[in-house]
C-alpha cells in the first residue's frame, strides 16, 4: 500500500547538450551528448520518493507506444507502483526535448497523452490508505486542473494531506487556482512561479520591487503552507498564519539541473510525513535538490534516505 500518490505527467526527456541553439536554414549541428531519460515532473517526483524509501504510486496517462513503455518500465524498476498509470489507445506519450547550455536551458514539450489525465481517473480506491497526494504540472494538464480541487477535497476527506507544484504556466496567466489553494496543504513553487501565482492573489509588489516572502504570504492567506525554491538563495516557507522559515542553498558542483525542484518536493514531503520540524524539512529538501544535480537528468543522482539522514 503506497504512502504517497503522485498525480501528473509522465514522459521521457530527451536531454541535448553542446551546440543546441538552432540556426535553421538547412544547418546541421553536432551535439556533445544526447540522453533519453525519465521525465515529467510527476515521474521524477515519484522516482525521488522511491529513492527515499517512501512507498509511492503514480497516476498518469501515457500512450500505447515505446516511450510510454519505457517510462513505465523505468519507474517500476525503481520501485514505483505504476498500476494507476493509464495507457491511452490513440494519443502519443508526451515528450520533452531539453536544450541545455552551461548556465541555462529551454524545454520543448509535446503534451500528448499527459493532457488526457482527469481527476476522475483517480478513484477513491487509489486514495484509500494513502497518507499524502502530490500533484504536478497544473498548467500542462487542463483536464486534471479543472477537477484538482475536488480531487484534493476527496483526498482530505479520506485522511490524506495534499501538495501541489504547479510548475510553469506557458500562458503566463496563473489562473485556475481559486478552488485548489484552500484544499492544498503545501504549495511548492519556485521564485518565478510564486510571483506569478501571488499576482492573481492580489500581490503587486512595492517600491523596492518584488519580495518573495511577501508574495508567498499573499498566497498562504488562501490556505496552503507556501514553500518557495529560490535557487542560490535557498528556500523559504511561509505559513497561513504568517510564520516564516528559511534554509540556505547547499553548494554543489552541478552537472545539470533538470528535476532538482521535483527532488526538492519529494524530500520536503517525505520529511514532513516523518514528523520533522519545518526548518529541518526545508534544509533536507535543499540538500536533496542540490545533490540531484550531480549527474545529467532528473533521476540519476537523486539521493537516498541514508544520504540525506532522513
Amino acid at each position: 500500500m503506497p504512502d504517497v500518490l503522485v498525480v501528473g505527467d509522465l514522459n521521457p526527456d530527451l536531454l541535448l547538450s553542446g551546440d543546441v541553439v538552432p540556426r535553421f536554414d538547412q544547418s546541421e549541428q553536432l551535439l556533445e551528448r544526447a540522453d533519453l531519460i525519465l521525465g515529467g515532473s510527476a515521474g521524477i517526483v515519484a522516482h525521488a520518493f522511491a529513492r527515499l524509501g517512501v512507498p509511492v504510486a503514480l497516476a498518469a496517462v501515457v500512450g500505447d507506444d515505446a516511450f510510454g513503455a519505457l517510462a513505465r518500465g523505468w519507474l517500476a524498476a525503481a520501485g514505483v507502483d505504476v498500476g494507476p498509470v493509464r495507457v491511452h489507445p490513440t494519443l502519443p506519450t508526451g515528450l520533452t526535448v531539453v536544450l541545455g547550455l552551461p548556465d541555462t536551458r529551454t524545454m520543448l514539450t509535446l503534451p500528448g497523452a499527459m493532457g488526457a489525465l482527469t481527476a476522475a481517473d483517480v478513484g477513491d480506491d487509489a486514495l484509500a490508505g494513502v497518507r499524502h497526494v502530490h500533484a504536478t504540472s497544473f498548467y500542462l494538464q487542463p483536464a486534471l486542473a479543472a477537477g484538482l480541487g475536488r480531487l484534493f477535497g476527496r483526498a482530505r476527506a479520506l485522511g490524506a494531506t495534499t501538495s501541489l507544484d504547479t510548475n510553469a504556466d506557458p500562458a503566463g496567466t496563473w489562473g485556475g487556482l481559486a478552488d485548489v489553494l484552500p484544499v492544498t496543504d503545501v504549495l511548492l513553487p519556485n521564485r518565478a512561479e510564486a510571483l506569478g501565482i501571488a499576482g492573481v492573489c492580489g500581490y503587486v509588489g512595492d517600491e523596492a520591487g518584488y519580495d518573495v516572502v511577501a508574495a508567498a504570504a499573499a498566497i498562504a492567506r488562501r490556505g496552503p503552507l507556501v514553500v518557495v525554491k529560490d535557487g542560490a538563495a535557498g528556500a523559504v516557507a511561509v505559513s497561513p498564519s504568517g510564520d516564516v522559515a528559511h534554509a540556505p542553498a547547499v553548494p554543489v558542483d552541478a552537472v545539470e539541473t533538470t528535476g532538482a525542484g521535483d527532488t526538492f518536493d519529494a524530500a520536503f514531503v517525505a520529511a514532513r510525513l516523518r514528523g520533522r520540524p519545518l526548518g529541518e524539512c526545508l534544509a533536507l529538501a535543499c540538500r536533496a535538490g542540490a545533490l540531484s544535480t550531480r549527474a545529467a537528468g532528473g533521476t540519476a543522482a537523486q539521493p537516498t534516505a541514508a544520504e540525506l539522514g532522513l
